[in-house]
């Protein structure tokens, strides 16, 4: 068996722009006309390039290839240009190509991914969502006035828990937010005792407005040096959050583990990371209690799975991270369903939306819970000719504050 064609699309997720402004797929095309589906995330070029850089190194390592030897296919990206490092582009360009093979041997053995790696360690996955403004609030233009608005709400100690009591009507039972805007080129920086006040003060309303039927997760972006995460952290423990995310930069684990060691809140981190390489850096650190691996970056489900067994034996829990389009959802519900030290996934609201749009089968989501597929493969299946209609020509997403954040 052999794949025989490649192709992609950058597509434009109109406003509010749930789980970013642009998604990039990638479809592959075995000989007996058997497709799979995958996702890029977090490539930092324009959505049109990440399309090209898809589509060489499929014609150079993919196409004439069997999908069944994913690990062969791997190591031979992943020395690319004598590269044999976690780079960013091209894992996300190599976990888009490694999903869709999954997808193919999936649909070929007529099984969900996750039997093949072990079977179902859990029923349904509770899954969060961010706090994000009512979609008639949102700015209807680009990108960026979207994130001004997310970020307004996540800092608004009055709207915020207005908007939370709304999520946990929905069924929603944990919900996050940053309470530290805006994230910024030139971070860490020192948080202002202005910036720890608005914090505090969020986290308590918010508490008060959800109860302990809700868990809070405060998702800060890297934005703080560790004295000013640990200064945080300490205003936060009476309020018991689920996690405290990113608390600094992930390019210093012994800063993150400083942070971890100070606080009674467990630390997550991992979006940023890629491959088993830097997670097992982290975790020999103890620098988190959860790992946030994205499957659209961190080198495709095989090498998520052996993340995710590696944080098992840490006693480090698993919470995929999400924060674009549905087929990297898709791969994460997978991982999910077959790991035993699974403790949540991040969902985009309930996945409605221009998010059930696109597929043909929308994932199911119902009362706080992701319900698993049992279709072959991945589960979700493109709808192409809504792809097509949607391209994106934008810029890369997001962009940080451009100059330094003073205190």
């Amino acid at each position: 068996m052999k794949i025989v064609d490649a192709k992609t699309w950058a597509v434009a997720n109109p406003p509010p722009h749930r789980g970013g402004p642009c998604w990039v797929f990638v479809k592959l095309v075995a000989d007996d006309g058997v497709c799979g589906y995958g996702e890029a995330y977090g490539v930092p070029f324009s959505p049109r390039v990440t399309c090209r850089m898809i589509e060489d190194i499929a014609e150079r390592y993919v196409v004439g290839a069997d999908p069944f030897r994913i690990e062969s296919m791997w190591r031979r990206i992943y020395s690319s240009g004598y590269a044999q490092h976690p780079d960013h582009a091209l894992m996300g360009v190599l976990s888009s190509l490694e999903i869709a093979c999954w997808d193919i041997v999936g649909k070929e053995l007529d099984q969900p991914v996750y039997n093949l790696l072990g079977g179902r360690a859990n029923e349904t996955l509770r899954s969060y969502t961010y706090l994000y403004p009512p979609a008639a609030d949102e700015t209807a233009g680009d990108g960026d006035g979207d994130a001004l608005a997310i970020a307004d709400i996540f800092g608004d100690p009055e709207a915020g828990p207005r908007r939370a009591e709304e999520y946990v009507r929905m069924g929603f039972t944990a919900l996050k937010y940053d309470p530290v805007m805006p994230m910024g080129a030139f971070d860490p920086r020192q948080l202002s005792l202005a910036a720890l006040d608005n914090a505090e003060t969020m986290t308590r309303n918010m508490r008060d407005a959800v109860g302990s039927s809700c868990d809070l997760l405060i998702g800060t972006h890297g934005q703080p040096t560790a004295s000013a995460a640990i200064a945080l952290a300490k205003r936060l423990e009476p309020w018991h959050p689920l996690w405290l995310e990113e608390p600094v930069p992930p390019e210093n684990v012994a800063e993150m583990a400083r942070v971890a060691r100070a606080t009674s809140i467990p630390v997550a981190t991992g979006e940023r990371l890629a491959t088993k390489y830097e997670f097992a850096t982290l975790l020999q650190a103890q620098a988190a209690a959860t790992i946030q691996p994205a499957l659209g970056r961190v080198g495709g489900i095989l090498e998520a799975k052996k993340i995710a067994g590696m944080a098992e034996a840490h006693y480090v829990s698993l919470a995929p991270h999400l924060y674009c389009g549905p087929v990297e959802a898709a791969a994460n519900i997978q991982i999910g369903v077959c790991s035993p030290n699974f403790l949540i996934q991040e969902s985009i609201e309930r996945f409605d939306g221009f998010y059930a749009e696109i597929l043909k089968t929308p994932i199911v989501w119902e009362e706080g819970r992701i319900v698993p597929p049992t279709a072959p493969g991945i589960g979700v299946e493109l709808d192409e000719a809504v792809a097509d209609a949607h391209p994106y020509d934008g810029p890369v997403f997001p962009d940080m504050a451009p100059a330094p954040v003073w205190p």
